[in-house]
């Protein structure tokens, strides 16, 4: 045994010494029953507190966002427009105008529908009908609303359609499509997500006892966290919405789950140079906690990040994210600490750590694969950084410009179908026309400009209202093209140039239009930030210059890998349209937080090791004791992600499969090979200009064949 590490639990640190007292175990562990039964009741309600209008998504500041606003003023309630749409290829009949004109009727007395229906108009060439139904989405539950009004428009175009096909689409149709693919979405993610972790972590520890307790911790961190994030959400302004509320599920058990592996396993390794489990939890929490704590704060750090985006959807994301990922913290520092010290040695069975038995990492597969690094470091790494910078050329597949209707969805919804024979039949824009507000006394000419704009098929007479005026502009390309959106700048530079008219573009493309333009503002705004913000964290933790520059370095190029090769992979193999105009950002932020989360790992064990090795040996060392326990969490962490992947919806498949991909890609090569292999060639320089640079510079660690030599 090493007596060097052993000191007491009072030398481990009063603070570390807490959860796992003889006595304060049961405290803590009193303490978070409170909490639970507090937080249980809170987190069932969230759901109900998400915001899913569509202001709670966009850019507060845009153009499209402030039209949405003063547009109440003639909509008093938000409402979104259904377009039912009834074809028959070999033209349409006297019944068929009949029936269209009867269910125009019947629309009205569908849950949430406003007013009278709007049609049936019939296209020029004679082969379909159309009919406009506004439908309220006012209140908290926006888009959500749309579906039970939807499901009748299309139970009642359905019925007795003597042979015309029918679908509803539209705004409200598209949504209320969304809404049915964001189904039960915390249900199914929880579900997965759970059951994902259970087997992960069967297979990590081969005990069928101690997996309870990390998932446990886990299950109470998310409860707590949704608990608290409710109050805000209530009492204190916080934006929750469908995504940031099941991205939070995923975050929370993965990383918590991730932590729970990290302190775990330096506990087991201190039960077997402890006799007293109380005193190796506290070693183990007082060398462990400082690399989960700063793991955490740089996903807290980069989440924050988030609270600068201009899009209220990015923005309201990052404070939720953080929370999240503190509770979780919080609850694997604590609960879990003192539910292993409650249990005792015999929850590790059938493997149990007794007392002065040897370390198996010394001598396991890790410390084989640090060993034949150490003695070819330079070419290892080279060879591993050309690998990943060719991986970098999918990047050229890139296409993150967005997703149109069609393209946000894996398969094929009655909206899109329907939307299709909208464009077949009708100006593009049908069902979803530009808003223009202007001040009454230039209504008249905004409107003729608006007309006359090329790509224009048609505006309505404005209608005034305290001074404003309010003008809808029909586009003739469909609303989610690259032609519709052309057309919103021509319009915008028209109308703004009318004098006095104060006139505003909004309307379905323009919120598209300025969605991408938020999200690619977002993107140069915050991704350097996270960078200097995570680079300072681990500057500190680290208390040197280059290796946090190395560790940058790697995460930023295993990042640009892991985005290359999604992008390969969803242009070739998944056919996707593209990516969604966020999808750089996220994934960089989660991969940078949660990616660097490893090497932090790795690193502090360095560190620890090198102050008695010297560093070459360390970094075999460190590797050796946390090759195993990183990889198992990688792979939790990564499931996890990939769990997002089930969903229907194009956006989180991407992220999930992108993330996942980037944290498999960090922890088995990027750490384990790359860090690896730089840390031993740049040897005592990667602590430059730390004092333990110098020292180690002194030392004279042992060739490559005693490196594996256990703790004596």
């Amino acid at each position: 045994m090493d007596t060097r590490q052993a000191p007491t639990t009072a030398r481990s640190g009063r603070l570390a010494a807490l959860p796992c007292g003889h006595r304060s175990k049961w405290v803590v562990l009193l303490l978070w029953i409170v909490l639970i039964a507090a937080a249980g009741p809170l987190a069932g309600k969230l759901m109900g507190a998400e915001d899913n209008q569509a202001s709670s998504w966009l850019p507060g500041s845009a153009e499209s966002t402030q039209v949405l606003n003063e547009q109440r003023a003639f909509q008093p309630i938000d409402q979104a427009q259904a377009v039912v749409v009834y074809q028959r290829t070999d033209g349409i009949t006297a019944a068929d105008r009949a029936k269209a004109a009867q269910d125009a009727m019947a629309f009205a007395t569908a849950p949430h529908v406003l007013g009278r229906a709007i049609g049936p108009q019939e296209s020029a060439d004679g082969k379909a009908l159309q009919t406009v139904i506004p439908v309220d989405i006012s209140g908290s539950g926006g888009w959500n609303q749309l579906r039970p009004a939807v499901d009748s428009l299309r139970a009642t175009a359905a019925a007795n359609d003597q042979g015309m096909t029918t679908h509803v689409t539209g705004p409200a149709g598209i949504g209320a499509d969304q809404a049915a693919a964001f189904a039960g979405i915390d249900g199914t993610l929880l579900f997965a997500t759970v059951s994902v972790v259970i087997v992960l972590l069967l297979l990590t520890y081969r005990s069928p006892v101690l997996w309870l307790l990390p998932l446990l911790s886990a299950g109470v961190a998310l409860t707590v966290a949704e608990g608290v994030i409710y109050l805000l959400a209530k009492h204190a302004g916080l934006t929750v919405n469908a995504q940031s509320a099941g991205i939070l599920i995923v975050l929370v058990l993965g990383a918590g789950t991730d932590y729970a592996l990290l302190l775990t396993a330096r506990y087991r390794e201190e039960l077997r140079r402890h006799e007293d489990r109380h005193e190796a939890m506290a070693f183990a929490l007082h060398r462990a906690g400082p690399a989960i704590g700063a793991s955490s704060a740089t996903v807290v750090a980069s989440m924050l990040c988030l609270t600068i985006a201009r899009m209220n959807s990015t923005r309201g994301l990052g404070p939720v994210c953080a929370i999240g990922v503190l509770v979780a913290l919080l609850a694997m520092m604590t609960l879990l600490p003192a539910l292993l010290v409650i249990c005792g040695r015999w929850v590790f069975w059938p493997v149990r750590p007794a007392y002065g038995t040897p370390e198996p990492t010394a001598t396991g597969r890790w410390a084989h694969v640090g060993a034949w690094i150490a003695h070819r470091p330079r070419k290892v790494w080279i060879g591993t950084g050309l690998a990943l910078t060719a991986c970098c050329l999918g990047l050229l597949s890139l296409n993150a410009n967005g997703l149109s209707t069609a393209g946000s969805f894996t398969g094929k919804p009655d909206s899109v179908v329907g939307q299709q024979v909208i464009d077949q039949h009708f100006p593009g824009g049908t069902g979803a026309p530009l808003s223009i507000i202007s001040t009454a006394d230039s209504a008249a000419v905004v409107r003729q400009t608006a007309q006359s704009t090329p790509g224009i098929a048609g505006t309505t007479p404005p209608v005034i209202q305290a001074g404003k005026a309010f003008i809808q502009a029909t586009p003739a390309d469909p609303p989610d093209s690259s032609r519709a959106k052309a057309t919103v700048d021509r319009v915008r530079t028209a109308v703004h140039a009318v004098p006095n008219a104060d006139a505003k573009v909004g309307g379905s493309t323009a919120v598209i239009l300025d969605a991408g333009r938020a999200s690619a503002s977002d993107n140069r705004a915050i991704i350097p930030l996270v960078l200097v913000v995570v680079l300072l964290i681990l500057a500190g933790l680290l208390r040197a210059v280059t290796a946090p520059l190395v560790l940058i370095t790697t995460v930023v190029l295993s990042y640009a890998a892991a985005l290359g090769i999604s992008s390969f992979f969803f242009a070739h193999v998944f056919h996707f349209q593209g990516e969604d105009n966020a999808f750089p950002l996220f994934v960089f932020v989660f991969l940078v937080a949660l990616g660097i989360d490893y090497n932090i790992f790795l690193m502090t064990r360095v560190r620890e090791e090198a102050l008695h090795r010297g560093t070459r040996a360390g970094a075999v060392a460190g590797l050796a004791a946390t090759g195993g326990v990183i990889t198992s969490a990688g792979l939790i962490l990564a499931s996890t992600f990939g769990v997002l992947g089930t969903l229907p919806v194009v956006g989180f498949a991407e992220i999930g499969f992108a993330v996942a991909l980037g944290v498999l890609l960090d922890t088995l090569v990027v750490r384990s090979v790359l860090v690896t292999a730089l840390t031993i060639d740049l040897d005592h320089r990667m602590w430059w200009p730390s004092a333990l640079s110098r020292r180690d510079r002194e030392m004279n660690p042992p060739p490559p064949h005693h490196l594996l030599a256990s703790r004596t």
